[in-house]
């Protein structure tokens, strides 16, 4: 029998985790006139000496060490660390550049790749449903691309990235945790973060400690605005059902599409809300679909003698 209290935390962290992702872009905004390539870099540097400081405290510095010692695990946390940096060097920019609503379009886009994911790389057989939201997801990119002359490279990047990402982390198994994958991926990416932030000091110069302390705050802070969703997130995967998860996770988008479109008020052409309509519908779909699924097996399981 479920533990209620273990559910209602659950729902919590997994409300708090989506709710911050859906503030990222407002945090991005915030932090002009720093630019994507500095903004990225001390995202990289400060998600490093979070995890650092969480895992000092959780006394688990040794043990993520030691997972190195693992050739699979060091290959898969590299492969997730280049995926995780076009995913947010990509969303940076969009949030900085007012790209936010068709940065929001590839998270909504994202289970939907995570399935055909499912199809091509693991062979999985797809139900109606689903079948029925790849083929509207399809029509809907097709729609955007009609709709204003080229492909929406930044939602598909945001798409894929994410979702190739959150299939290299689940072959790394239960055993390497969420602050465990992070400080690995960020100690990948810190050559590269140390490299653009000596390129921008030559250049036009590190904004960090120039524009103030609310603004200093704000940038040092990028870090924990980076790493404390995924621990939310972690914590709310062991305690909810995937489907409950799975409805969950529109939370983002839907915050980040109303703030391009209600605050920073991005342009919403007939033909861009045709592509979100069919999207929107496409997710529909696959949440009746994940219901449906989970409900069959749940009666299988209490048949069964």
């Amino acid at each position: 029998m479920d533990n209620p209290n273990n559910a209602r935390n659950g729902f919590l962290a997994a409300l708090a985790a989506y709710g911050l992702w859906g503030l990222l872009p407002a945090f991005f905004v915030a932090l002009d006139p720093s630019g994507p390539v500095e903004i990225l870099a001390w995202r990289i540097a400060f998600s490093l000496v979070f995890c650092l400081a969480i895992l000092l405290v959780l006394k688990r510095v040794r043990v993520t060490l030691g997972l190195l010692r693992n050739r699979k695990t060091l290959g898969l946390s590299a492969l997730a660390a280049v995926l995780i940096l076009v995913n947010w060097s990509v969303y940076v920019y969009s949030s900085l550049n007012a790209f936010i609503v068709e940065a929001a379009l590839g998270y909504f886009i994202n289970p939907l790749v995570t399935v055909a994911l499912g199809v091509i790389v693991l062979k999985e057989k797809l139900r109606p449903l689903q079948w029925a939201s790849l083929s509207l997801a399809m029509i809907a990119v097709v729609v955007l691309a009609v709709g204003y002359g080229s492909v929406p490279v930044i939602s598909l990047t945001l798409a894929f990235s994410f979702g190739f990402y959150g299939f290299v982390k689940n072959r790394m198994g239960p055993r390497v945790k969420s602050v465990d994958s992070l400080a690995l991926e960020t100690l990948w990416l810190s050559p590269i973060a140390i490299a653009l932030l000596v390129w921008v000091a030559l250049g036009e110069g590190l904004t960090l400690g120039t524009l103030g302390l609310g603004h200093t705050a704000l940038l040092l802070s990028v870090g924990a605005v980076t790493s404390i969703p995924l621990l939310f997130f972690g914590a709310a995967a062991r305690r909810l059902p995937l489907s409950i998860m799975g409805l969950m996770q529109y939370i983002a988008p839907v915050m980040q599409f109303s703030f391009g479109v209600f605050i920073m008020g991005e342009p919403m052409p007939p033909e861009r809300w045709l592509g979100f309509a069919l999207v929107w519908v496409a997710l529909v779909f696959l949440s009746i679909d994940a219901l449906t699924s989970r409900r069959s097996r749940l009666s299988r399981l209490t048949e069964t003698p």
